[in-house]
């Protein structure tokens, strides 16, 4: 392990020196690289085979298991490459499970939730995504993990995740145009979620109890919709 994060730092800094060298030709003022250009068909399909081998490290040896090195030699990219992607392990991590998310979304959105309110089918829409972790718990763990461990850097990635949850909970709300107070009832339904990974993988919490947890969040849904007309009329 050591060698091997010394080797990343190495192939990191070389990555680092070649940009910053690049900047300095530009002249002053151009230290922070210009934001990067849409990715070509190319680069995508370079990236996804990334965030793909990444899930399947992890879903053999979770967190440790995700070596940069060796996502780069199974994705059959240079390590400086995958750098420039992704500039670290935790960045990779996020992002894979941004990209978990999208592909639930996809299937969300093939087979929607079939709850009455909004609140059940948000705690429908989270127990499946739920369910389909836990049928990989070494990968949950190492974006769960990826996730509690990021830093500022990671800010753009980290907010992905959030935005893309928030995108599933607002769909399964079959909602549009969310309140203020929707919206903290959303992020608090966020936290809840990932608290109740986060306790389920520590083995602190049981699948009941996590299902317990997540339904008594998703009624603040209820509680924070708008009053029609008739409700306000009835409070004159």
């Amino acid at each position: 392990m050591p060698a091997e994060a010394n080797r990343d730092k190495a192939a990191r800094a070389a990555t680092t020196d070649k940009a910053g060298k690049a900047a300095a030709t530009a002249g002053p003022g151009t230290a922070r690289p210009a934001p990067a250009s849409p990715l070509t068909e190319r680069q995508e399909a370079r990236r996804r085979r990334i965030l793909r081998t990444c899930a399947q490290l992890a879903c053999r040896g979770g967190f440790d298991a995700v070596q940069m090195r060796e996502v780069a030699e199974s994705s059959q990219v240079a390590l400086g490459t995958l750098y420039r992607y992704f500039p670290s392990k935790i960045h990779l991590l996020v992002a894979t499970m941004q990209d978990q998310l999208e592909t639930l979304h996809g299937t969300l959105g093939k087979k929607p939730p079939a709850g009455e309110t909004p609140a059940e089918r948000v705690a429908e829409t989270l127990m499946r995504a739920f369910r389909a972790l836990q049928r990989e718990p070494h990968l949950a763990d190492a974006m769960v993990r990826a996730l509690t461990f990021a830093d500022r850097s990671v800010s753009p990635e980290v907010d992905q995740v959030s935005r893309q949850t928030t995108t599933i909970i607002l769909d399964a709300m079959e909602l549009t145009d969310p309140t203020p107070e929707q919206l903290s009832a959303v992020r608090v339904i966020e936290h809840t979620w990932h608290s109740t990974l986060i306790t389920w993988l520590s083995g602190r919490a049981s699948i009941a109890q996590v299902r317990i947890d997540i339904e008594t969040a998703c009624r603040l849904v209820d509680l924070t919709a708008p009053r029609g007309p008739m409700a306000t009329d009835d409070h004159r």
